[in-house]
């Protein structure tokens, strides 16, 4: 069994799991599986496949995890040789018999990227503290089932930006976004911090005293631990990541400074 570390520029998807008609991180991954003639039975997907998780359209990453039975030439260099640009595979571990790519994860990480100029510090820190440790986040996703967690949150400035960190044991559908979309609430004084404890309380919140679900392209699955598993950067497949998201980072830059001199321009 073998485990690779996956990062991608999640913008030009559908998200990562697999869908009809619309192009999904997941499907790059195994139609490069197929062209490398992985497996080589003719079977959609490799013996023992799984991933780490489902990120929604637009989500980025940096360590998606997929694990499953590669035969031992499939380094991520030469995994990226059938991937896009946009996705590139870098580290990789050997993983026990039985190792599953989402079951065995006991923690994943989150970053989100607030372009918070009018955002409080302050209040923005206070609203993560007060999110900080057990909860039941039922007010914060769609799903029935697995809403109590253990939420770790911590926030940096960078120049325009507020950069929000959440780890947890999991996390349940939507639930990165809504706390993301709560948090900004507070920290813009458009919210006081005691709706934290009424989004945590038992009493459901629907309609108008829902939390909105924050944009998806901000997103990035920042890390997800395995006990006991090491994962090896690949010196090639990590210099070909950096060029390949490089050139990305340079046309996104680009397009930023074309939309600035639009805006900028009205007068």
């Amino acid at each position: 069994m073998r485990a690779f570390r996956v990062a991608y520029d999640g913008r030009p998807y559908f998200g990562f799991q697999r869908q009809p008609d619309v192009p999904t991180v997941e499907d790059e991954l195994l139609d490069a599986l197929r062209a490398h003639g992985i497996p080589n039975d003719g079977a959609d997907i490799p013996p023992g496949y799984a991933a780490a998780g489902r990120t929604d359209a637009g989500v980025s990453a940096l360590a998606q995890t997929v694990a499953f039975e590669a035969p031992d030439w499939l380094t991520p260099a030469a995994f990226n040789a059938e991937l896009p640009a946009a996705i590139r595979a870098w580290a990789g571990a050997d993983a026990p018999a039985g190792f599953h790519a989402t079951h065995d994860a006991t923690r994943r990480t989150y970053r989100y990227y607030c372009h918070g100029p009018g955002l409080d510090d302050d209040r923005v820190r206070a609203a993560l503290d007060a999110l900080t440790g057990e909860g039941d986040f039922h007010n914060l996703t769609t799903d029935d089932e697995g809403t109590v967690r253990t939420l770790d949150a911590d926030c940096a400035r960078d120049g325009d930006f507020l950069v929000l960190t959440l780890s947890a044991d999991g996390f349940a559908r939507h639930m990165v976004r809504r706390i993301v979309s709560l948090v900004r609430a507070v920290g813009s004084g458009e919210s006081g911090l005691d709706r934290i404890d009424r989004v945590l309380g038992p009493d459901p919140l629907d309609g108008p005293g829902g939390v909105p679900t924050a944009p998806a392209t901000p997103l990035v699955l920042a890390d997800v631990t395995y006990p006991g598993l090491s994962f090896e950067p690949d010196p090639q497949a990590v210099e070909s990541a950096r060029e390949a998201f490089g050139e990305r980072r340079i046309e996104a830059s680009t397009a930023a400074r074309v939309v600035g001199d639009l805006c900028d321009g009205l007068e």
